[in-house]
């Protein structure tokens, strides 16, 4: 489950990342910005967002198997988000949560067991579709796959956002280097197509190392500049061309003001974290791509649409293909 975001009247605190602005720092001049039909990204306001399959169709099928993958291909989906973990003896795997337990018929982290131990395992065994959980028969059992099985099953040209789900740097990205720079080999697209995502900056960080590595701004950078765009409506240090930026559409917020007798808290519930002049404030400079996570209605893909973002996140293709294709453009 993901924190709420925290709003300190003297700061703005932004929990799970660290990030801290001060009042100061929300002070600073506003930077002009352009529109987000000036973009230059291709995708100016009123146009229709790219749909991301999240975690390969997390609604639709076992999320991030092979399965998911080959339905969210049978969508005409135009990119896949995957999450990634790195097994006991350095094998990338796709998976997400903390503990085996969650998705699967296994127990502990992904971390403790080996490849060959995730590969026995259930990806399907909790997915559940009304009363019933379809993939603990045995005849549809649906394996945890490795990253390297994820990627020969989709096709060449299709954009991969890979979603880093660990916090062993040190672990993971020579894990994933090793398993892109074999495939390269092999003649698999690897590099060229994919984009790292991850909520912890080090990842980003060490995979930046490498040249032809493609990464999404840190996470804790976009949230503090989307929250003084929304607090103080000031554009602060606008993102350089050519980046990538995801943060949710809307979050469960608590303002927090603080006073000589004690601290107040209000919770709001999904906060609207974008609007049109903090659109405006990222696209300071030409060429940035802004995706918006947790699109899953056609109120919130009008809404992207209406901002001008190049992509959303959704968690069913099988829904938000539908919308994004019976939706027309909309009206400067």
């Amino acid at each position: 489950m993901k924190k709420p975001l925290v709003v300190v009247a003297a700061a703005v605190v932004l929990a799970g990342g660290g990030a801290v602005v001060t009042s100061a720092e929300a002070r600073q001049p506003a930077t002009g910005g352009a529109s987000a039909a000036d973009s230059g990204n291709g995708r100016g306001r009123g146009q229709r967002p790219l749909v991301i399959a999240h975690r390969a169709g997390t609604a639709d099928f076992p999320e991030n198997t092979v399965r998911a993958i080959r339905g969210a291909l049978e969508q005409k989906v135009d990119m896949m988000w995957l999450s990634v973990q790195v097994s006991k003896d350095g094998v990338p795997v796709l998976y997400r949560p903390g503990d085996l337990s969650a998705l699967t018929n296994g127990s502990g982290a992904v971390a403790d067991k080996t490849a060959q131990e995730l590969a026995r395992l259930n990806a399907g065994y909790q997915f559940k579709q009304g009363d019933r959980y379809p993939y603990r028969d045995p005849a549809r059992a649906t394996p945890l796959p490795t990253l390297e099985q994820a990627l020969r099953a989709l096709p060449q040209d299709m954009p991969v956002l890979l979603d880093v789900k660990s916090d062993n740097t040190e672990l993971v990205v020579p894990a994933l280097r090793k398993t892109l720079d074999t495939l390269a080999g092999e003649g698999v697209t690897t590099w060229q197509r994919i984009r790292f995502y991850s909520t912890e900056k080090k990842n980003l960080d060490a995979l930046a190392d490498r040249p032809d590595a493609r990464i999404f701004e840190d996470r804790d950078t976009t949230r503090t500049r989307l929250a003084v765009s929304r607090l103080t409506g000031e554009c602060q240090a606008p993102p350089a061309r050519g980046t990538w930026a995801a943060f949710e559409l809307r979050r469960d917020v608590t303002v927090e003001e603080k006073f000589t007798l004690g601290t107040g808290r209000s919770p709001v519930r999904q906060a609207l974290m974008w609007d049109k002049p903090a659109v405006a404030c990222f696209r300071t400079h030409p060429a940035v791509d802004i995706t918006l996570i947790g699109i899953n209605t056609k109120d919130d893909y009008q809404t992207a649409m209406k901002l001008g973002a190049n992509a959303v996140l959704a968690d069913s293709p099988k829904d938000m293909m539908k919308i994004k294709n019976t939706l027309p453009p909309l009206a400067d």
